[in-house]
């Protein structure tokens, strides 16, 4: 008898196949589980507030890639009581409402998120020692814009130098200042803080741990110098953390920077966080950037007919050309 063609004369002798379970779509449920902000990370453990208990806890498997930074609400399982030697898993991360980013430079393709949920960022600079740098302050104006963050500009060590060329600088641009010298009433930056959650972003020795050890005694913020030479800070904050404020709010204190690359921000969207400008620009060529020179940039004509101040354009033009500069 003809063997039939194609079969295997061994084929009922195959090692039985492994049975595997199905694997399931439905997600697991996590709508029970503890809410709670994370406010430091430390070697791949979160420091997460929930309630007034701070809990230790792991990002489970199923978040993948995807980590939280400080700031985020994230949704806690496992032992959250905060007690010494527990450990709770992170197993969601809740939308976010906003994200502070940077890049290393210009030309770096991936995003560092700095802070999640912020809806203020206090840019802290010192008037003298070290001195200010309007090309930095600028460029963190933009980050924050991109994020729809509310912008405050916080000037420190009067003592040392006049905070008015600052100011007038930033005036046009309707950014509110808080000026202070050593010891001086914190009131008004209180006032602006509260009910906020504000992120102090600055360059390095420019006295944001200071500022936080005055808001809040109990932080014990590290302190640096500035070194004579180079009239650079020393980064003594070497990771962001955030901190309830008594009586409402959150500060995210922040390591001290000596760069801020703007390569994820697209300059053309800067216009939006300024409603005149807005209206203005909308009247531009399509892919105009708003800067110096554009060809049929539409500010021009504004300011040639009066409808906008040249001051006001030209200090927005400085601030979205900042990545066009080096620091």
């Amino acid at each position: 008898m003809a063997r039939q063609i194609g079969t295997d004369d061994h084929e009922g002798f195959d090692r039985p196949r492994r049975r595997t379970r199905p694997r399931t779509k439905q997600k697991p449920d996590y709508s029970d589980a503890e809410i709670g902000t994370v406010t430091s990370i430390t070697r791949g453990r979160y420091h997460v507030l929930v309630g007034d208990r701070p809990v230790i806890a792991v990002k489970a498997r199923q978040l993948g890639r995807k980590a939280a930074i400080v700031g985020d609400r994230v949704r806690v399982v496992g032992d959250t009581s905060g007690d010494e030697g527990t450990l709770a898993r992170m197993v969601e991360v809740e939308e976010r409402t906003s994200v502070l980013r940077r890049t290393a430079d210009d030309d770096d393709p991936y995003e560092r998120p700095i802070v999640a949920n912020a809806d203020q960022l206090v840019i802290v600079t010192a008037l003298a020692d070290p001195p200010p740098r309007t090309g930095m302050i600028d460029r963190i104006l933009v980050a924050g814009f991109d994020a729809h963050l509310s912008p405050l500009l916080c000037l420190t060590k009067a003592d040392l130098a006049s905070p008015e060329a600052l100011i007038a600088a930033y005036e046009p641009l309707d950014v509110p200042v808080v000026v202070l010298e050593p010891g001086s009433d914190l009131s008004e930056l209180r006032e602006r803080l509260h009910d906020r959650v504000s992120v102090l972003v600055g360059h390095s020795g420019v006295g944001k741990s200071t500022l936080v050890n005055r808001l809040l005694p109990d932080a014990d913020r590290a302190i640096g110098v500035v070194n004579e030479v180079t009239g650079r800070g020393r980064h003594t904050s070497t990771s962001a953390i955030a901190l309830p404020l008594p009586g409402g709010g959150w500060v995210i204190d922040t390591p001290g920077v000596r760069s801020f690359g703007l390569s994820h921000v697209d300059p053309s969207t800067i216009v939006d966080a300024f409603p005149d400008l807005a209206e203005v620009a909308a009247d531009c060529p399509r892919g105009c950037d708003h800067r110096t020179g554009t060809l049929g940039c539409a500010l021009d004509a504004a300011v040639a007919t009066g409808r906008v101040s040249a001051e006001r354009v030209n200090s927005f033009r400085r601030m979205v050309s900042a990545d066009r500069e080096s620091f």
